[in-house]
């Protein structure tokens, strides 16, 4: 560490998907993406669905998550999300599936079908998908 860290840490109701020091974040908020170094002044923004990037020593990782919020606090930023995954760690065949489904359902508009819902899963699915594609193309492996 050479003192430009703050700490990240990502947690979900099932687990703490991360907890490190990183050097750099950038987070999908409603207002437009959140970019947060060392020393940010405090801060809380509410999150949509997104790819989250973050630097840890050097390296550049993605999460995608799907809404919660972001708060900044003395050099610590602590994101409280409805789901996160790491891009490594998504099923990608799973994500184009879900995506799939979702288009299909909004090409379709049965009267039965929530719109809205399905839009959401789209973009969910679309979400999952980039986190994946830029952590393998960084050369992270599948976990």
């Amino acid at each position: 560490m050479d003192g430009k860290e703050f700490r990240l840490e990502v947690i979900t109701p099932e687990r703490q998907v991360i907890g490190e020091e990183a050097e750099f974040l950038v987070a999908p908020a409603w207002t437009g993406e959140v970019g947060i170094l060392k020393d940010h002044a405090p801060q809380v923004a509410a999150l949509k669905i997104g790819v989250m990037r973050f630097t840890v020593n050097g390296q550049t990782r993605h999460v995608a998550i799907s809404g919660g919020v972001l708060e900044v606090t003395e050099n610590k930023v602590m994101v409280l999300a409805d789901t996160a995954e790491m891009g490594s760690e998504i099923d990608v065949e799973r994500a184009k599936a879900a995506k799939q489904r979702a288009e299909e359902r909004l090409r379709d508009r049965q009267d039965d079908i929530n719109i809205l819902r399905a839009q959401l899963a789209l973009e969910r699915a679309l979400s999952r998908i980039k986190a994946y594609e830029a952590e393998i193309g960084a050369g992270y492996q599948k976990h």
